[in-house]
């Protein structure tokens, strides 16, 4: 008996600054994210790419992808997509941009991605406030 339908794995998810695609069809994605340093918050980001790629599953699937914040209920952006894997050795890699996402305080954030309802990855994205540098004051 043949599976009609196999629920994927993430390989992986990236945020990142930019995604770009070439003629060929390969993305380039620039700008990996660990940290996010901000001179003042609130702040607003203009663009933040997610990246999440799948492999190993049979079917048509519905991904989510949601960027909560520090108080774990508050989702301040999310996305859906449909995609489709036609047999358990293809891959599908999906790009979500989330626009004018709004930072209000320094804390953990988080990136959750889910396909079909169940989650598949939740990860931290720590936002830092890091004033400017003060510039040195003359002496006399």
């Amino acid at each position: 008996m043949q599976a009609s339908r196999i629920l994927p794995d993430l390989q992986c998810s990236l945020m990142c600054e930019e995604i770009r695609q070439e003629v060929n069809g390969n993305l380039f994605i620039i700008g990996v994210v660990n940290v996010v340093r901000v001179p003042q918050l609130p702040i607003v980001a203009n663009r933040i790419c997610i990246y999440n790629r799948w492999t190993a599953g049979l079917g048509q699937f519905n991904e989510n992808t949601r960027l909560i914040a520090p108080d774990q209920t508050t989702v301040l952006s999310k996305g859906e997509m449909k995609f489709e894997l036609k047999d358990p050795s293809a891959s599908a890699s999906n790009v979500m941009f989330f626009g004018q996402v709004k930072f209000e305080t320094a804390g953990t954030y988080f990136v959750e991605v889910l396909v079909d309802d169940v989650m598949k990855l939740r990860y931290p994205v720590v936002v830092v406030h890091t004033p400017p540098p003060t510039a040195p004051t003359e002496q006399k």
